[in-house]
């Protein structure tokens, strides 16, 4: 498999496809895929998606990315490196590489929020209108669609987070869900005694202090993501209930039903056969 690497800080391609462009490939940088037109199936990783005109997907440096083409399809193709996002001043957002990393656990688009269909339409109309009839200061006009588009993509991603979690939120909390995030396959990493000695906290302090900022508590949060990601797993992806239950370290398929029918009042094959709600990409 060969590595690909980009050679400036951020890249946009139009692409008319019948083939997969992601094949036997691997990147060591972010991109944004949107699709203009066509359809087919993604797989990242060990999930699999749908994807259809309009979808928007994050594909995170180092995953395994494959397009299964049903219909020709027309992609633009947005290219951006680990250091561009971890240099540029984004102002009221903090650790927005590690908020984009957190796509690596979802599959197919991630647009949550349904004003955000409009303007990345526009947005990306402008991309295209540039690299069909570049004008004075191109480069400068692509960079500002290039940013909106990653903050649009961090803005949805960051739905996964906790209800009351907001831009105003206290840098501490946020680099701590972060964290939580970034180690949701690591069970020993995410004992609150793990967490508490990470940042500095006394485990009475931060399990007070966590909930008072994002409404939940440690355990509540850590939970209600990890059944956010099992969900996708269900619906999107060909992965055995058992080998989701290893993924997430829970102790047997029978400890991870107990929790997940409480929370859908239904278990884990009913689920996955298609009695969950329809998750439209």
């Amino acid at each position: 498999m060969k590595r690909e690497n980009i050679d400036q800080l951020v890249k946009v391609e139009y692409l008319q496809s019948v083939r997969c462009p992601f094949k036997d490939s691997q990147f060591s940088f972010f991109q944004i895929l949107y699709v203009l037109s066509g359809k087919g199936f993604l797989k990242i990783n060990n999930n699999m998606a749908s994807y259809s005109e309009g979808s928007l997907i994050l594909l995170t440096p180092n995953d395994q990315h494959y397009l299964e083409i049903q219909e020709n399809t027309d992609l633009l193709l947005v290219k951006f490196s680990e250091r561009y996002v971890k240099n540029y001043k984004w102002n009221s957002i903090n650790s927005m590489q590690c908020l984009l990393y957190g796509a690596s656990f979802l599959s197919g688009c991630i647009l949550q929020n349904k004003p955000d269909i409009i303007l990345v339409k526009s947005i990306v109309d402008s991309l295209l209108h540039g690299i069909h009839h570049p004008d004075l200061y191109q480069d400068e006009l692509t960079l500002t669609y290039v940013n909106a588009l990653i903050v649009i993509a961090a803005r949805n991603i960051s739905k996964m987070r906790a209800e009351h979690i907001t831009s105003n939120t206290d840098k501490r909390v946020i680099d701590i869900i972060d964290y939580i995030q970034g180690n949701i396959h690591n069970p020993v990493l995410l004992k609150v005694s793990s967490i508490a000695k990470k940042f500095g906290f006394s485990e009475t302090y931060l399990g007070s202090y966590f909930k008072k900022q994002s409404g939940d508590t440690i355990q509540q949060y850590i939970l209600n993501y990890k059944m956010r990601l099992i969900e996708h797993r269900l619906l999107f992806s060909d992965m055995r209930v058992n080998e989701i239950v290893t993924e997430f370290g829970f102790s047997d398929e029978s400890h991870l039903n107990k929790f997940f029918k409480k929370r859908h009042h239904m278990s884990l094959t009913e689920y996955k056969k298609g009695k969950g709600p329809r998750v439209v990409v």
